[in-house]
C-alpha cells in the first residue's frame, strides 16, 4: 500500500474520535441553552457517524501537504476538495443546512473564505519561521 495512503488512514484513525467528542459537547451546550432541545436516536447516530468520518478525512487529508511530488497548488486542491466534499455532505445529511442551492452556495462561500484565510495564515507563518531558521543557519 502506498505510504501516503497508509499515513492518511493512520492520521484519520488517530484523530477521528475527536469529532464525536466535540459533537457531544455541542449537543450538551445546546441542551442547556436551547429550550426544548431534543434529538432522536437516529439523528444522534447519523451525527456521530458523519462527524467521525468528517474528522477522519480532515485529519487524513493533511497528508496531501507532505507529498513531495505535489506542487503547492496541487496539494492545496486535493486537501481543499476532499474536506469540502465531506463537510457539505455531513452538513446536508444532518440537515444542519437545508438541501437548497442558495444555502449550499452561502455555505460554500463561507467555507472557502475561512479555508483560504486559515491556509494563508499557516502558509505565511511557516514561511516566516523558515526564513528565521535559514538566517540562523547562515
Amino acid at each position: 500500500m502506498n505510504k501516503y495512503l497508509k499515513e492518511f488512514f493512520h492520521r484519520g484513525l488517530i484523530f477521528a474520535g475527536f469529532g464525536p467528542i466535540i459533537l457531544g459537547i455541542i449537543f450538551a451546550v445546546l441542551e442547556k441553552t436551547v429550550e426544548n432541545f431534543s434529538l432522536g436516536g437516529i439523528e444522534i447516530l447519523v451525527a456521530i457517524i458523519s462527524v467521525y468520518i468528517l474528522a477522519f478525512v480532515q485529519a487524513g487529508a493533511t497528508v496531501f501537504n507532505q507529498i513531495e511530488s505535489f506542487s503547492i497548488p496541487k496539494s492545496l486542491l486535493c486537501h481543499l476538495s476532499s474536506i469540502y466534499v465531506v463537510y457539505v455532505l455531513c452538513y446536508l445529511v444532518n440537515r444542519w443546512i437545508p438541501f437548497d442551492l442558495n444555502f449550499i452556495i452561502i455555505f460554500s462561500l463561507i467555507f472557502f473564505v475561512a479555508y483560504f484565510i486559515i491556509w494563508g495564515i499557516v502558509f505565511f507563518s511557516i514561511k516566516l519561521v523558515s526564513k528565521k531558521l535559514n538566517k540562523k543557519l547562515h
